[in-house]
């Protein structure tokens, strides 16, 4: 049986996210993963903050950074800081981060 696809990869120093995120919408909130057409996996989330100035990925920070408890220093967007998909940087224990995140999922 082949393992179910991970929005995430582990690294030294912590992990990198896969994410899509839904700006402007009705609250904020962690949807789970979803499984794009080229079969990545990426972690669906929805903010209320508007895709203006960064204010949308501010927010995608704090969403992770307090789904995750971790600080919001500890996580950053570090490629695609103007699309949907995103991918982030988090710092820390990446076995740890990766429990947390599969629990969110």
């Amino acid at each position: 049986m082949a393992q179910p696809a991970k929005c995430y990869r582990l690294g030294p120093n912590g992990l990198s996210l896969f994410v899509r995120v839904t700006p402007n919408a009705g609250r904020d909130a962690i949807e789970g993963v979803e499984l794009r057409d080229d079969d990545t996996a990426v972690l669906r989330l929805r903010v209320s903050a508007v895709p203006d100035k960064g204010k949308a990925n501010a927010a995608v920070v704090a969403l992770l950074a307090r789904a995750l408890g971790v600080p919001k220093s500890a996580v950053s967007v570090s490629s695609g800081e103007t699309s949907r998909f995103k991918t982030l940087s988090i710092s820390g224990d990446g076995p740890a981060l990766a429990t947390g995140i599969e629990a969110l999922g």
